[in-house]
């Protein structure tokens, strides 16, 4: 297995320095405030998150049409099962509504969809969709979209470590560094997010891509997410090309590297 996906491997940032460029190459987002965007609203919870299917069509739309290569939506975490059962269950219908209705968009605009997570907890129809969606993207060149549902960063990782075990029964436990494990992780085919992008106001990543996000810019807004639209989006990337990305380095090595271009 490893030997399989070691072409899909992006070195990570801890141990080499990516490439910087004005418009981020991987956008990570926690789509938060759908629930008190309807309750401000005198609507049902569930209200917010039809709308704010409507926002993650025009965000989609709006990076790959900006050159943004991978773009990955927190849906639904593996905390998520604890709301309540009515709105689990709507979550549940617009999810498998979702990817009945949205794929042929998605097709249709060169997009590939993968989605990463423990899927084993949802209803096997919803299995038999999203890998009929996943199919039906796989030679899709354009950008790559990754949803993140039933997902924990720390799930992640320990089912990489467990993978990482199963595959290499004799390994030797010394032998097992950053580059070993990364072809086990939910995401092997795309870097590390280089802008992080959570709305509604909290400031925390709620155990998303854990290791992922070592060295991502980390974007907070008060926007709630159906109010987040692409000048939001726009924002956010002007606070991201004033970031100093240094990875490590001093300031005067940034700039070295900038001016000797390496």
């Amino acid at each position: 297995m490893r030997k399989k996906l070691s072409s899909m491997i992006h070195t990570s940032s801890t141990q080499d320095v990516p490439e910087v460029a004005g418009v981020p190459k991987h956008v990570a987002i926690i789509m938060d405030g759908n629930g008190r965007w309807a309750t401000k609203r005198f609507l049902p919870r569930v209200a917010g998150h039809s709308q704010g299917l409507d926002t993650v069509r025009k965000i989609v739309k709006e990076c790959g049409d900006k050159g943004v290569e991978y773009l990955t939506l927190f849906a639904f975490s593996s905390e998520n099962w604890r709301r309540p059962a009515e709105e689990v269950g709507f979550l549940m219908k617009l999810f498998l509504t979702a990817l009945e209705k949205e794929i042929t968009r998605l097709h249709r605009n060169n997009v590939r969809l993968r989605l990463i997570g423990d899927l084993s907890r949802f209803d096997p129809l919803i299995q038999e969709r999203v890998a009929a969606a996943e199919a039906r993207t796989a030679e899709n060149t354009g950008l790559n979209l990754t949803i993140a549902a039933n997902y924990g960063g720390r799930w992640d990782i320990l089912q990489a470590v467990s993978a990482c075990i199963k595959a290499n029964p004799n390994l030797d436990p010394d032998a097992i560094n950053e580059e070993f494990l990364a072809p086990y992780l939910s995401m092997p085919y795309a870097p590390e997010p280089d802008l992080f992008i959570r709305t509604g106001g909290e400031q925390r990543i709620s155990n998303f891509l854990l290791w992922q996000l070592a060295y991502t810019e980390l974007y907070f807004t008060d926007v709630l997410w159906p109010d987040f639209d692409t000048q939001e989006l726009q924002n956010s990337f002007d606070w991201y090309r004033d970031r100093e990305r240094r990875f490590g380095r001093t300031s005067a090595q940034v700039v070295s590297a900038q001016e000797t271009g390496k």
